[in-house]
């Protein structure tokens, strides 16, 4: 195959007395004529490689069908109403709607009734104590950069809005709905040049006002890459903000008592854990956290009475669990009108159910009637109530909605179910363990029609495996596509996720990065030594921090592996600070402003790790234009590198896509990008798409 030129320069550059090549600096720079054509020349290979797919058309047609099945949200209460989002087949985006007391249904908001082109996604939302009015922050061209409005539930009137400068902002309404909490960066002009994606501070912003005369409450003097949350009890008396520098696994929290002097005092300054903290109707202030408890715990302590602040003053509502990581709580009232909590721990990435007492005397009962899956999320009213609501999804359940009632607390029932457009394809799932190269086991999901390895297929091992992210069971139309046309689709859960708690997660960042691929390589091995496939039937596929991930596995491990998916990948770990949000990651992955963390990035860098001469597998990369956490630039330097360096016959293709970023796009966008990728595999893993 003959690819684009690539011009290879001669730069080496002396970080900390180590010589680092970076012979495509040059692809760094989207707007140089030279990248813009070298683009373009990949652009007309990747149309000319992916159309001659001979199962791209089944699999298009396949996931046509899938992707389309609906999805519904777990409800949020207000007053009576109930919001949540519903997609339903056909739609390209989720609409949010509300749920009136008698039953009616209307819709809020629709992203294709604001932008008809598809581009305009739902961010966030969050309504008003009293239900009466809805915060929603908007997007579009996947640059993520959201926009708040107002809008008035019962007339749809908007009140407020656009309110720019709202990426990431969550909203703390105070009761009445005049005044509102939320985070916005400071205005460009403020900020050092290149730094307009930082800054954020916490405002008090009145509805309909404008933004310039918001009241500064909190970051003033922060680190430019900080985070921040806010929380407010539901007779706004109490205000809660938090803040994380970056992705960082710990944060500090502050209380005010808006009915006092309205201050903001320090409940967890300078601490190496996370703790989640609000005062809930009961007018306890409940605290949710890791703190000496990897696993995490739930707590309580006095709002008014600082000393209770201290975690050896919080009483424990759920201690630790030895096997399994609470994730979720919400509150209900039992059958005799006793607090109870509806609590979510995952064991080994299935999600249980169980409801405790609340005044800490213990465990009351087991949900016995969840399916082995996931729990997207439970919530109740914030004023009471005997029943909740459990999002609910596995590998062949799109995102449903359960009903839990404290009279019946081993029982669930059917909320809303998510439509499905066609049939679900048969999928047996078998949960087995890789062996890491330490010894640690590395817990997978494979997902066939057969059940058992009767013979090696072709397989796709997917994995993230960072970020304190954990791959539990999902509906899936990609995976589904792949096991219908008889392949076999393993999902990895690996170290530096939250699959088994913050331990977990550390096990597999910074310095100890190598043992997430080291999880990755072992649980390939384990698939070809079960007899689930073969090496040459083996293919990896990740995205983000995943890209990273299977980044790694094919430079290091060429040999495993016969194809890759690369999607919006982290590839240059040396520079990856200095573009989209790399900064805010360091804290996972180190800095190369230190010489010791330089040295854990470059020594596993995909980019860094390309020797010429060697066989690589076939890889396609996957990215999008508009992305603005993850530049394309690290896809484009790797594919240079690799189409430059392979030894193999197998292709080495970058297919980009505009005006689509990081996050959610339009229904039919996933099924082109799905359909180039699973025949892309197809193609270098021997599976014919009738199965």
């Amino acid at each position: 195959m003959r690819y684009p030129d690539a011009p290879r320069l001669d730069l080496v550059e002396d970080l900390h007395g180590n010589a680092v090549a970076d012979p495509y600096r040059w692809l760094e720079d989207a707007g140089d004529p030279r990248t813009t054509a070298w683009a373009q020349a990949q652009d007309e290979l990747a149309t000319e490689v992916l159309g001659a797919l001979p199962g791209r058309a089944a699999f298009a047609d396949r996931m046509a069908v899938l992707v389309h099945a609906g999805a519904v949200g777990i409800p949020v209460w207000r007053a009576g109403r109930a919001f949540s989002t519903r997609r339903d087949p056909g739609q390209e985006h989720a609409v949010l709607r509300v749920t009136e007391p008698d039953g009616s249904v209307r819709v809020l908001v629709d992203p294709m009734a604001l932008d008809p082109a598809g581009t305009t996604t739902l961010d966030a939302w969050s309504p008003s104590w009293e239900g009466d009015r809805l915060a929603y922050q908007v997007s579009t061209g996947g640059d993520e950069e959201s926009r708040l409005f107002v809008l008035d539930v019962a007339t749809g009137k908007l009140l407020d809005g656009p309110v720019d400068r709202c990426r990431y902002s969550p909203v703390a309404w105070l009761p009445g709905g005049e005044e509102l909490f939320y985070v916005r960066r400071l205005a460009p002009g403020l900020v050092p040049a290149g730094e307009e994606q930082f800054h954020r501070r916490v405002w008090r912003h009145r509805v309909g006002a404008d933004p310039e005369t918001d009241v500064l409450v909190h970051g003033e003097g922060s680190d430019p890459a900080t985070y921040f949350g806010a929380r407010t009890s539901a007779d706004g008396r109490w205000l809660v903000v938090s803040a994380s520098i970056g992705t960082a696994p710990r944060d500090d929290v502050w209380l005010a008592d808006l009915a006092g002097d309205g201050v903001l005092r320090e409940l967890q300054v300078g601490v190496d854990a996370q703790t989640s903290a609000w005062v809930a109707r009961d007018g306890r202030l409940w605290l949710h956290s890791d703190r000496d408890a990897p696993r995490s715990r739930l707590a309580v302590a006095d709002p008014s009475d600082p000393a209770s602040w201290t975690p050896d003053n919080w009483v424990d509502v759920i201690p630790e669990q030895p096997d399994g990581v609470l994730a979720d709580v919400a509150l209900v009232d039992g059958p005799d009108g006793d607090l109870q909590v509806l609590a979510v721990h995952a064991v080994d990435a299935t999600d249980r159910l169980s409801v405790w007492a609340a005044d800490g005397a213990g465990r009351l009962a087991e949900v016995t009637d969840l399916r082995p899956g996931s729990v997207a999320g439970v919530s109740a009213p914030p004023e009471g109530g005997r029943t909740a609501w459990v999002g609910y999804t596995d590998y062949a359940t799109p995102p449903s909605v359960l009903r839990w009632d404290a009279a019946a607390p081993a029982v669930l029932t059917s909320w809303e179910r998510a439509p499905v457009a066609g049939e679900v394809p048969a999928v047996q799932v078998v949960e087995t363990h890789a062996t890491s190269a330490d010894g640690t086991p590395v817990h997978l999901f494979v997902l066939s029609g057969a059940g058992t390895p009767d013979t090696p297929r072709p397989t796709v091992l997917y994995g993230y495996g960072g970020f304190n992210v954990a791959l539990t069971p999902a509906y899936s139309a990609q995976a589904l596509s792949w096991v219908a046309a008889g392949g076999v689709w393993v999902v990895a859960n690996l170290r530096g996720g939250s699959e088994h708690g913050e331990e977990w997660h550390r096990a597999g960042m910074r310095e100890r990065k190598q043992n997430v691929f080291d999880d990755f390589a072992a649980a390939g091995e384990h698939l070809v030594a079960e007899g689930w496939t073969t090496p040459a039937q083996l293919a990896v596929m990740g995205g983000s921090n995943g890209g990273l991930l299977v980044g790694a596995m094919l430079t290091q491990r060429p040999d495993l592996v016969s194809a890759v998916v690369c999607s919006a990948p982290l590839l240059d770990m040396v520079r990856y600070e200095l573009f989209g949000l790399g900064r805010t990651w360091n804290d996972e992955y180190g800095t190369a402003a230190d010489p010791d963390e330089l040295g854990w990035l470059v020594g596993y860098s995909p980019y860094h790790r390309v020797v010429p001469g060697t066989a690589y597998p076939a890889v396609l990369f996957t990215t999008f234009e508009s992305d603005t956490r993850v530049d394309p630039l690290h896809a484009r330097k790797l594919a240079a590198a690799l189409q430059a360096a392979t030894g193999s016959p197998r292709p080495v293709v970058l297919r980009r896509e505009l005006s689509v970023g990081h996050g959610a796009r339009a229904v039919s966008r996933t099924v082109e990008l799905a359909a180039d990728q699973l025949a892309f595999l197809a193609a270098h893993t021997g599976l014919t798409t009738g199965g």
